[in-house]
């Protein structure tokens, strides 16, 4: 079991920008697939990104062009930058390990485990 841990979380303004990471434990950290997840009050938790042991990236919709996903494998460490925040990126974000890379699709939340505890995004208008 993977033990992770996210933090950067904060409050900004709206078209600010804030960078997450999420700190992996163990070994084997560059053989897993990864993805950031959030859950706003009242909302399902939904997946925003994604991204593959070769550091290919999948995103949602609606954070594509605005959230990068990246990671540092000598670190252990999985980053979201997040540029041009609006009001509805309020939430809490996760970071989880996908139980198998080959596992599809990316966005489904039960291909997951390992999550971490998460940390609180807020962003005003």
């Amino acid at each position: 079991q993977v033990q992770l841990v996210e933090s950067g979380g904060g409050s900004v303004e709206t078209g600010g920008s804030l960078r997450l990471s999420c700190a992996a434990s163990g070994s084997g950290f560059s053989r897993f697939c990864m993805g950031w997840f959030r859950q706003a009050p009242g909302k399902e938790r939904e997946a925003i990104t994604y991204i593959d042991t070769n550091g290919s990236p999948n995103y949602a919709d609606d954070v594509k062009g605005r959230f990068a996903i990246s990671r540092d494998n000598a670190k252990n460490v999985l980053y979201l930058q997040m540029n041009s925040l609006r009001p509805e990126d309020t939430a809490m974000y996760y970071c989880a390990k996908k139980k198998f890379c080959f596992l599809v699709p990316w966005t489904t939340l039960s291909n997951y485990a390992d999550w971490g505890q998460g940390t609180q995004v807020t962003v005003s208008s």
